[in-house]
């Protein structure tokens, strides 16, 4: 039995005593729990968007490392092609060669990093099943009907602007 239920049956047994709650009592109640429900929605969403990001934020990095080294490799690797075609030979471009390569290879697996850590970041699940269970639960709540006392424009207690 909830919270609810349970002040809906002491208010049943103790109205002769006077010791119901108020309707301003119940909406503040109401309010205040309303309010501290989106409070812990947002402090979940915020906790696994946290991690996500932390994932991003490496992947991120890797991919511009990545990206810097093969930047770096295209001189050296245009370098070592020209003068490989000068010498046709064993020679000083085949250093460029090998420094060019290596470049590409520590890009590649700095890519290869990125990619995986990519593929590790997901949607904010519970915030996500917990969001639609309140909007679930919110959606079956009826407000109770008020009494009609007038529609007289004397009964008006907020006056709307046009600004």
């Amino acid at each position: 039995m909830s919270a609810a239920d349970d002040g809906a049956a002491n208010g049943a047994a103790a109205g002769a005593s006077g010791s119901e709650r108020s309707l301003g009592q119940l909406m503040a109640t109401a309010t205040t729990e309303l309010s501290a429900l989106v409070h812990d929605e947002i402090a979940l969403a915020k906790a696994e968007l946290r991690q996500d990001a932390k994932r991003v934020g490496i992947g991120g990095g890797a991919i511009a490392a990545a990206g810097t080294l093969a930047l770096f490799s295209l001189p050296v690797l245009s370098f070592a092609a020209a003068y490989g075609i000068h010498n046709l030979g064993l020679g000083l471009a085949w250093s460029f060669l090998i420094v060019g390569g290596a470049f590409l290879v520590v890009a590649a697996l700095l890519g290869l990093l990125a990619v995986g850590r990519f593929k590790k970041v997901s949607k904010p699940e519970k915030s996500i099943a917990s969001a639609k269970q309140t909007a679930a639960v919110l959606g079956t709540v009826k407000p109770h009907p008020r009494p009609l006392t007038g529609t007289g424009r004397g009964d008006a207690s907020v006056t709307r602007s046009t600004v």
